[in-house]
């Protein structure tokens, strides 16, 4: 654009990237008060976010639960700070919940809010370019573990409160916010959470911010997720290893066994062997399948990104992007035993085990599908050994009603900061609480996220594009204006569909 220093990146009509990533907004977009309290604040708001990251909140392994708890508590300090209410770090049988609340427009309608700040384990660390706690930014980006999942997308709703409350001493909405620590690990303690609490959670809607957007870096807004079944098998063999020359071919090898269950519950061309796998898989309409191949998806461009030589469609008749979004899937996420070290160690292991998740479309049932794969890995797997199937975790999959007026007033915040209208997509991904919000609450759910997709979550090397987090978090508070001038009944039109 002329004019624009050479380090300014235009975002269509948002605003830019000045000299040191400093962010400018155009003043249509949000109040101008609102907007100098943004400028003014940022490099304090980006140490603020590298606080928060340096933290290893990773639920999963309990080494880090004092981490868990202080960055439980971290969270709480910064709700307490910039002005929110009834702040509270509840106690659970896992890892605490965060929520705190504002409610003081009685004209307005009540959000809740939810993000997790638990991340993923790092491994393999050896991959990491720099130390996965300690983020910093470089071209453009946070890096660091949680960047973008889901901790860069709780900061800025953080944000976004301390700058309406900063600037004008209230928000124009009543908002609650409940934050997670358990959504990488299945979520165990929610539900009981959120049966307890159901009327301190009253509200007309939720929006969760732990999605992102299409490939190309194109806004979006998530209009469903998959379920997940999350099994371990274990197979076991002698109470100890046996030397392989002296008991090979007299017992059953544990680890051969595993190898021979895990390779029959797929197909050579990807389908799914579990007897009833599919039987409940609601059929795609001929308009949702139009919708995904509109979508401007370049294939080149996104097996680049994986680093695979080539895309394999997990079903023979589905494209790629009808496999990653609404189609199930059935994959190894791990698998060990016996010997892995360096040089050789002849042995007979007397155990081997696999983490399998299966990601689940309407109108799969988790609970069934345990049932039906347990049964067939019993079948199949080999006499000579014991063999047990663990339930890790479920979550049912979910639709959002894309005509419900939050979502629709969080579409038109989209396009007035980021200057594009967002397209619609179906996530690969699984998040528990969103069916529980629909299913125990009964609240309309709209998914609102930032994160790019090169974003590396889950995987070394994480990162957030500052200008999607500086953006989004004036996309938050240009809906939250939206939606503090309609009433509480308009908000609460609409739903999802589990």
């Amino acid at each position: 654009m002329p004019g624009c220093h050479p380090l300014e990146i235009w975002h269509g009509s948002a605003g830019y990237l000045g000299p040191a990533g400093r962010y400018h907004a155009r003043m249509t977009i949000t109040a101008a008060t609102v907007e100098s309290f943004l400028d003014s604040t940022r490099d304090e708001r980006l140490e603020s976010y590298f606080e928060l990251l340096r933290i290893p909140s990773i639920s999963t392994l309990p080494e880090h639960a004092p981490d868990m708890r202080r960055a439980a508590e971290w969270i709480a300090a910064e709700m307490r700070r910039i002005g929110l209410d009834n702040v509270d770090v509840a106690r659970t049988p896992g890892h605490p919940i965060v929520y705190a609340d504002w409610l003081h427009a009685p004209d307005a309608p009540t959000v809740l809010v939810y993000c997790h700040y638990d991340v993923q384990p790092v491994d393999p660390i050896e991959l990491w370019e720099t130390a996965p706690f300690d983020p910093h930014l470089r071209d453009g980006r946070v890096f660091g573990r949680g960047s973008a999942d889901d901790k860069g997308q709780l900061h800025m709703h953080l944000k976004a409160a301390e700058a309406l409350l900063a600037t004008r001493g209230r928000l124009p909405l009543n908002l609650r916010y409940v934050f997670e620590g358990e959504e990488e690990s299945s979520a165990i303690s929610l539900p009981g959470w959120l049966e307890a609490n159901r009327r301190r959670l009253a509200a007309d809607a939720v929006v969760i911010s732990d999605t992102g957007f299409f490939e190309g870096n194109i806004p979006a807004m998530t209009t469903s997720l998959r379920g997940i079944l999350y099994v371990q098998i274990d197979v076991v063999g002698s109470p100890v290893d046996l030397h392989s020359g002296g008991f090979g071919g007299a017992v059953q090898n544990p680890a051969n066994a595993l190898a021979k269950i895990v390779a029959a519950l797929k197909a050579d061309d990807g389908t799914v062997l579990v007897p009833g796998f599919y039987d409940d898989v609601a059929p795609l309409s001929k308009e949702e399948r139009f919708e995904l191949s509109c979508l401007p998806f370049d294939e080149e461009a996104f097996r680049a990104q994986t680093g695979v030589p080539l895309l394999v469609a997990g079903e023979p008749g589905f494209s790629v992007l009808e496999c990653m979004g609404i189609r199930p899937t059935l994959d190894v996420n791990g698998i060990w035993g016996g010997f892995t070290g360096e040089g050789s160690k002849t042995i007979i292991p007397a155990h081997a085990h696999a983490k399998v998740s299966c990601r689940l479309v309407p109108d799969q049932d988790p609970e069934k599908l345990f049932e039906a794969f347990r049964d067939y890995v019993l079948e199949v797997a080999p006499k000579g050994v014991t063999v047990e199937v663990q339930n890790l975790g479920t979550a049912r999959p979910m639709r959002t009603d894309t005509k419900n007026p939050v979502a629709m007033a969080a579409a038109r915040a989209l396009e007035a900061t980021f200057g594009q209208a967002p397209v619609d997509i179906r996530s690969g991904g699984s998040i528990p609480v969103a069916a529980l919000f629909d299913s125990m609450l009964g609240l309309p759910v709209v998914m609102l996220g930032f994160t790019n997709p090169d974003d590396n979550a889950h995987a070394p090397n994480e990162t957030m594009v500052l200008l999607n987090y500086e953006t989004g978090l004036r996309t938050i508070t240009q809906l939250w204006d939206d939606l503090g001038s309609m009433s509480p009944q308009a908000a609460r039109l609409g739903g999802t569909t589990a």
